[in-house]
């Protein structure tokens, strides 16, 4: 049992890493106001917001079943405090930390409505810390952090990723923004 749980644990947390790569992605897409293909931009919002809520379940999948596995031996103050595991303790501290950001984003975002846009915006700007800060515990943690497809995984995200920031950081991004504001997107 415990190596189809080790298993699960790597295949779940790629699995949610790919997810929030494209997750990521798409979020940037968003706020550009642009279409996705033919796709309206209300629909890429909802997209965004779905893929973002699965990468958040095959998260907790990730850890939970390795909180279950007895070679990893991860318990609940592995989960939420970062730097005290006994396995690669500073590998794991990036997950943990990870984890935490995500944490912090998912409750802002359940409570959107209660603290507003501003507070949750800027929690939400956490993902840009979150998504390298995961993938960096994928490469120094992971059993696979060094094999090719693994390597080839991460390359093609830190490209994809990189590109759409930025584009987000660039002064088209800024005047499509000022378009989608004034209504000619």
């Amino acid at each position: 049992m415990d190596n189809a749980l080790w298993a699960f644990g790597r295949v779940s947390g790629f699995v949610a890493l790919a997810l929030f790569t494209v997750a990521v992605v798409l979020g940037i897409l968003t706020r550009s106001g642009r279409r996705l293909f033919a796709i309206p931009r209300f629909s890429v919002v909802l997209i965004h917001r779905d893929i973002s809520v699965l990468a958040t379940v095959f998260l907790v999948l990730h850890v939970s079943s390795l909180m279950l596995d007895s070679f990893a031996k991860m318990n609940v103050i592995d989960v939420l405090v970062p730097f005290l595991g006994a396995f690669k303790p500073f590998w794991q501290g990036l997950g943990t930390v990870a984890f935490d950001l995500v944490l912090a984003v998912v409750v802002t975002g359940l409570l959107r409505h209660r603290i507003g846009q501003k507070t949750f915006r800027a929690v939400h700007w956490l993902t840009y810390a979150m998504w390298p800060i995961a993938l960096a515990h994928a490469i120094g943690n992971g059993t696979n952090g060094t094999a090719g497809w693994f390597v080839l995984l991460a390359v093609g995200s830190v490209a994809v990723v990189g590109t759409a920031v930025v584009w987000r950081l660039s002064a088209a991004f800024l005047e499509t923004s000022k378009a989608r504001q004034g209504g000619l997107l």
